[in-house]
C-alpha cells in the first residue's frame, strides 16, 4: 500500500480549454491555473497501489456489488477508501485534473477504447455473465501502463476499471447514493480524478465495475513494506 498525506479540497475550479468533442464530456486540455474554494481539510491514509487484488500484474476483478466490494476490502483488514481519501490520492496535493497532469491521454491511461455494446440478457443470466463480461473486458493487468500514476504512486486511478468508494455525502436508500463510482473505466467516459457517480445502490453491479482498498496507518515498520520500492513513507502502511 501507499501512505498518503495530504491537504484535500473540498471543491476545485478547473477551466476546461478545449474538449475532445462536442458533447463536452471530455476535455482534452485544461488550464494549470485552478481555484480551490472551501476549507482544506488534512488527510492521512493507506491505498492500495494497484486495483484490487493489488497486485501488479493481476486482472482487476470485475462485476462487483459495492457490499461485495466493501467485505472483499474487509477480509483483508483494509476498508473501502472514502471519495475524498481516493480523490486526493489521484490528485495529488497540487491538485490535478487527471492524475499524470492536464492534457487527456489515452496513451498514457487505459482510456477512450471503443464501446462495446452489451447483452443485457447475458449479463443478467448468472450462468452467461463471465463469458459476457470477458467479450466486454477491455481492461489491462494492473501497473501496466507506467505513466498512469498519480502524483502519491497510485496506478490506474483513471480509466480500465470504475473503482467503489464510500461516497460521504451518500444515501444508503436515496440517491446520491453512499455507493459511489470513481474514475471510470477503459471506455469514452470523463476519467477524471473528480467527478463521481453517485447514482447506483449498494445492489448494482457491472462488467466495469472493480475496487481499491484504502486503511488507516499504523506506523509500525514490518517486512511486508520495501520503503526502497515504494517510497520513504511505505513503512507506516503495513498492509501488503
Amino acid at each position: 500500500m501507499v501512505l498518503v498525506e495530504g491537504l484535500y479540497c473540498p471543491t476545485v475550479a478547473f477551466n476546461c480549454l478545449r474538449y475532445v468533442n462536442d458533447d463536452k464530456l471530455r476535455c482534452a486540455e485544461y488550464a494549470k491555473t485552478r481555484r480551490c474554494f472551501g476549507a482544506l481539510s488534512p488527510k492521512r491514509f493507506c491505498i492500495d497501489r494497484f486495483e484490487y487484488p493489488n497486485r501488479e500484474g493481476a486482472t482487476p476483478l470485475l462485476g462487483l456489488t459495492w457490499e461485495r466490494a466493501k467485505a472483499e476490502c474487509e477480509s483483508a483488514s483494509k476498508r473501502l477508501c472514502t471519495e475524498s481519501e481516493w480523490t486526493l490520492a489521484c490528485e495529488g496535493p497540487a491538485p490535478l485534473p487527471y492524475p499524470y497532469g492536464f492534457i487527456r491521454d489515452s496513451r498514457v491511461c487505459n482510456i477512450d477504447r471503443p464501446y462495446r455494446f452489451p447483452n443485457d440478457a447475458a449479463y443478467a443470466n448468472p450462468s452467461t455473465r463471465s463469458e459476457e463480461i470477458a467479450r466486454l473486458n477491455q481492461s489491462e493487468p494492473s501497473g501496466t501502463r507506467r505513466g498512469c500514476v498519480s502524483p502519491y504512486g497510485v496506478y490506474d486511478m483513471t480509466g480500465n476499471v470504475d473503482e467503489w468508494v464510500l461516497n460521504e455525502k451518500g444515501s444508503r436508500s436515496s440517491y446520491p447514493f453512499i455507493s459511489g463510482l470513481k474514475g471510470g473505466y477503459w471506455g469514452p467516459v470523463r476519467n477524471r480524478c473528480r467527478p463521481i457517480t453517485d447514482v447506483h445502490n449498494i445492489w448494482h453491479h457491472g462488467y466495469q465495475i472493480g475496487l481499491r482498498c484504502c486503511a488507516d496507518p499504523t506506523d509500525v515498520v514490518v517486512p511486508q513494506c520495501n520503503a526502497n520500492d515504494m517510497g520513504a513513507d511505505a513503512a507506516q502502511c503495513t498492509l501488503p
